[in-house]
């Protein structure tokens, strides 16, 4: 079979003195890390859609990647080319897994059964490559936001008929992510909320929102699906009011709704910092909910209000990232995934080399970096000693809510006045955080 790629090698680990730009400086699979070989611990995937579907379109300009397998078609041939470029592309990269959504694998018909069966046979190649490769599906979802259909959205239309096939489109989707091993199933928001309330029922679409995940969850059981159901936080994309706007927000639906422990979330750095927050700041939202269940990676550009999807590079958001899922060993069944594409300007097919190695040797750095800040104590042992008050004492009582107000009324009332406060140390332990970089 012809290679899409001729001129590219296997990406193997070289350390960090070497100047090859088609090799990881840092990523080494096989290193350990707390207990676990990299390539288990950070588990990264490529997406399908932006590495093999992104044209380089922007909202003032037409494509400019260079892609010579494709042929610009949604024709199923073109459809299935592109499952042989991408499983060459992700074993020459040495990625273990890959995500898509239903329409980056597979056109749409001129009927929903039209589609189905065109989307069954290119399941059928993809689970091919994956037995001749060893590549395993991370997750998959649907694309509930493209097509005209969606435009007042998906689970959460006023048009029931759109929710009926939103539902027919899911629950084709689930089947084909349990037939290919995928280890979870995304709910990507889409058109999930509305511009403004005049001609919008909230209540009646949160409800829908709920039964439709409910509904989704129980075929999954019929079909034997054991895989992590996930819900992506996602602000102002494309609507003005998302109804998954952030970690919080995903949070309180799932536990107002009967869904702890049925769905996890899958955070995205671009999306944490539209929503106005750090991506560290939504990992650990999620974390201390026994929520993170795993990680869309890429960044945004600061001085851009959209999401620009661009790969990662920032050690200093990486580390954060890594000190926040090392305190729950890991993201599994959930992993990392480069949700990001190449620059429009970055249009030969190396580009996307260049662009997953960066990240992949990113997030490497940012795990041996947290590491060996958690090994130290140099954080953990600051906030202990930080919050000693409650370890004994009125504290201890206050933690245990073996007090009320009334008893604490007569302790402060005893003392006369609290004890004086001491310094949170910010610029110190910013410090810190920089020399371990």
């Amino acid at each position: 079979m012809a290679e899409f790629f001729p001129d590219i090698p296997k990406i193997e680990y070289a350390g960090p003195k070497s100047k090859n730009p088609l090799a990881f400086k840092h990523y080494d699979p096989d290193e350990v890390v707390e207990g676990q070989k990299l390539k288990d611990l950070l588990r990264f995937s490529v997406a399908y859609w932006h590495t093999f579907r992104g044209t380089g379109t922007d909202p003032f300009g037409a494509a400019t990647l260079s892609r010579p397998w494709d042929d610009g078609s949604n024709s199923v041939d073109n459809a299935l080319r592109r499952v042989d470029v991408a499983f060459e592309f992700i074993t020459k990269l040495g990625a273990p897994f890959y995500c898509f959504h239903d329409r980056d694998v597979a056109p749409e018909g001129d009927s929903l059964k039209a589609t189905n069966q065109i989307f069954d046979t290119i399941a059928k190649r993809l689970k091919e490559k994956q037995k001749q490769t060893g590549v395993k599906l991370l997750w998959g979802t649907a694309n509930l936001f493209s097509h005209p259909r969606f435009m007042h959205g998906a689970a959460t239309s006023c048009n029931a008929e759109v929710f009926a096939f939103a539902a027919a489109q899911v629950k084709k989707a689930i089947e084909v992510t349990h037939e290919l091993g995928g280890s979870n199933y995304v709910f990507w928001g889409g058109r999930e909320g509305y511009h403004n309330l005049y001609n919008t029922d909230m209540k009646r679409e949160l409800d829908h929102l709920a039964t439709f995940m409910h509904m989704a969850h129980e075929h999954a059981k019929s079909i034997g699906f054991k895989g992590q159901f996930l819900f992506e936080p996602k602000p102002k994309e494309p609507t003005k009011h998302q109804y998954d706007f952030d970690a919080a927000t995903c949070l309180n639906f799932i536990g107002r709704n009967g869904l702890d422990g049925i769905v996890k979330l899958n955070i995205e750095t671009n999306h944490a910092t539209l929503a106005g927050h750090t991506m560290m700041h939504e990992l650990e939202t999620a974390r201390i909910h026994n929520a993170l269940g795993s990680i869309d990676a890429n960044t945004g550009d600061m001085l851009l209000g959209w999401d620009t999807d661009q790969f990662p590079t920032d050690i200093y958001g990486t580390t954060q990232c890594m000190l926040v899922i090392l305190k729950q060993k890991g993201l599994k069944p959930g992993g990392i995934n480069f949700d990001a594409k190449v620059r429009r300007e970055s249009f030969d097919p190396v580009d996307l080399f260049y662009a997953h190695i960066g990240g992949m040797d990113a997030f490497a750095r940012g795990a041996k970096i947290a590491a060996r800040m958690r090994k130290d104590g140099v954080l953990d042992g600051f906030v202990k000693n930080r919050y000693r008050s409650f370890d004994s004492g009125i504290g201890k009582k206050i933690d245990k809510r073996s007090v009320g107000f009334a008893e604490l009324e007569k302790y402060m009332l005893d003392k006369g006045e609290a004890a004086g406060n001491e310094s949170g140390r910010q610029e110190f332990l910013e410090n810190i955080i920089n020399d371990y970089l």
